[in-house]
């Protein structure tokens, strides 16, 4: 079976295109469990550096409840106070 070839942007350049062999492509309904798996560990990684105080997030409301991500069907949102704090937390890579 011939695969169709496909290409990266990168900076708003595409790389050379290069066939897919194998893994999910575009419309596989294996795609949106993927991304569950996928989503779960991030969460998991955002609140391991709230809670080392590697991260702070935006707080709303009367309560100044705390914010670092929103997610709703496949997109995710990072919010995060604008600190240098936040700033060395994400090129330590968490």
């Amino acid at each position: 079976m011939e695969s169709a070839s496909v290409s990266v942007l990168v900076n708003d350049n595409p790389t050379d295109e290069f066939k897919s062999m194998r893994g999910l492509r575009q419309g596989d309904p294996l795609t949106h469990f993927l991304f569950i798996i996928v989503a779960e560990g991030l969460v998991g990684l955002v609140r391991k550096a709230v809670k080392a105080k590697m991260l702070s997030g935006v707080k709303v409301g009367r309560n100044a409840v705390e914010l670092c991500m929103l997610q709703f069907a496949d997109d995710t949102l990072s919010l995060c106070e604008d600190s240098f704090r936040n700033l060395e937390g994400y090129s330590e890579g968490i």
